[in-house]
């Protein structure tokens, strides 16, 4: 099935360097957002308690944060939680009080809030500060370990220029969609990393299909510049590119709208990765391995050795 029913001839290498220009500054913004306001963290990786209650009507946020700033909770954070009769309510830990203790607490102060209309108590979860840091330990060495092993697994069945191509997109896609979160000041918990992780694997499928290509033109075509190779090539997976992309967004978009709010991170994430990560498989990857002089020569098999007596080496 073809998304496109011609062929065409787009000039992607002609609008590489405003294409750089593009990806420069959404990582200096992403970069500076996450070195002067980071991630807001979720307790998964901070610790805390995290409470679940549901109302019969629609809770109001303002009066609820008032009465928990008056009863010593001040440092709570409110919001409904799919939909406006169900609030959360995430507290950092404290020292001398139990979980149960606090989660009692502010459960007791939220009743005294809302007079007649009583809430129900759905759910209590406590992270311990240790586990959170291990967490945020380990899921950085997750990302870190994927790529290393991705630029190798390229470079072997590649080249190397493609190899530094793919990780260097794969780079510039997890910066961008951190950076998002990051000047959003989006929560982001575990769900939200593995989505990143998620979008590691996604953002390498499209950039090795379209590498596929380009090496397969390299032996094909007798003529042709390096650039207008890699054009013809984008041109040729361009339709299997807009296909895939296109119907994993109308999936991550059902998710985001319908799916509630506990994958609304994770959808978040994979439609920002998703997007980016298409553009880098044309605007990061090809052209890195351009600038890096990628050329026929260097991906053309390697000849065979006559030893004398028919046989070869």
């Amino acid at each position: 099935m073809r998304f496109l029913q011609k062929k065409t001839h787009f000039d992607f290498m002609g609008l590489r360097r405003i294409a750089m220009i593009v990806s420069a500054v959404l990582l200096v913004v992403s970069i500076g957002s996450l070195a002067t306001r980071g991630l807001a963290l979720g307790i998964d990786f901070t610790g805390g308690t995290l409470i679940e209650v549901g109302y019969q009507d629609s809770a109001d946020l303002g009066s609820l944060r008032t009465a928990l700033g008056s009863g010593g909770f001040g440092d709570a954070t409110v919001q409904h939680f799919g939909t406006s009769r169900d609030v959360l309510v995430r507290l950092a830990p404290r020292e001398g009080v139990s979980s149960a203790d606090l989660s009692t607490q502010v459960f007791n102060t939220l009743r005294g809030a809302t007079g007649a209309a009583q809430p129900e108590l759905r759910r209590v979860e406590f992270v311990g500060p240790q586990v959170g840091e291990e967490l945020a330990e380990d899921g950085g060495l997750a990302a870190l370990a994927a790529l290393i092993l991705i630029l190798i697994y390229v470079a072997f069945r590649f080249e190397w220029r493609f190899a530094v191509g793919s990780v260097a997109a794969l780079i510039h896609d997890v910066i961008i969609t951190l950076g998002v979160f990051s000047v959003l000041q989006l929560p982001f918990d575990l769900p939200v990393l593995a989505a990143v992780l998620a979008v590691i694997g996604y953002s390498l499928n499209d950039t090795i299909v379209v590498f596929d290509r380009i090496r397969e033109n390299f032996r094909k075509m007798r003529k042709g510049s390096p650039t207008e190779i890699t054009n013809t090539s984008l041109n040729q997976t361009l339709s299997r590119t807009l296909m895939t992309s296109l119907t994993t967004l109308l999936v991550l978009v059902a998710l985001f709208l319908l799916g509630g709010e506990i994958i609304h991170g994770f959808a978040t994430a994979l439609i920002i990765g998703i997007v980016v990560g298409t553009y880098s498989s044309i605007y990061v990857a090809s052209p890195v391995a351009l600038a890096l002089g990628v050329s026929k020569q260097d991906l053309m098999p390697p000849q065979k050795e006559d030893v004398g007596d028919g046989a070869q080496l």
